[in-house]
Parts: C-alpha cells; structure tokens; sequence
C-alpha cells in the first residue's frame, strides 16, 4: 500500500465520525479562542462549542492528531489544537485522484 493509500485511509477513518466533523468545522473559525490570541482553540474551548466530556474530546482530537487533520501546541498546562489546513487540501487531492 502506497503512502497516499495509507494517508487517505487515515483520514477517511478520522473523518467517518460525525462528532470530528463538528470539531474540524469549529477549529475552522478563526479568533475563536477564549484567550483572544489566535493559537486555536484548546479542549475546554471545543467543549463549549461541541457538548462533550473533555476526555472525550481529547480522545477524538488524538484521532484528528494521527490522522495528521490536527496540529497541537502545548502552551503552559494547556493543549490548543489548531486545523492543518494543508493536511485538508492534500487529503482533497488525493481522493481527487483516487476516485
């Protein structure tokens, strides 16, 4: 199986849940983050937004995580995750292509 095989399994795993759909489409929202900066948004900001428990949002950010969907940036105790907006458009070539 070829790299871009490998890729476009990953994600379209990640992306068959409903709820990683929601919290791509909210990480799409640009100055949305409680602390005003534009580092994105951390689990307690997706939580407000998408009512889940926050460990079940760190587990479906994980997946985003893997799937190469989500970029992670520890800022003192806190986690912000930000989309990978590249990741998204080679993802969307690839499926160009392969289908």
């Amino acid at each position: 199986m070829s790299s871009s095989e490998q890729l476009l399994d990953r994600v379209l795993q990640a992306i068959a849940d409903p709820t990683r759909r929601r919290i791509l489409q909210t990480l799409r929202v640009r100055g949305a983050c409680s602390i005003g900066k534009d580092v994105g948004l951390c689990a307690s900001d997706i939580e407000q937004r998408i009512p889940l428990s926050q460990p079940t949002i760190s587990h479906h950010m994980a997946i985003l995580k893997k799937a190469g969907l989500v970029e992670a940036q520890k800022i003192g105790q806190w986690m912000w995750y930000r989309r990978n907006d590249r990741a998204l458009r080679q993802f969307a070539k690839i499926l160009r292509q392969s289908l």
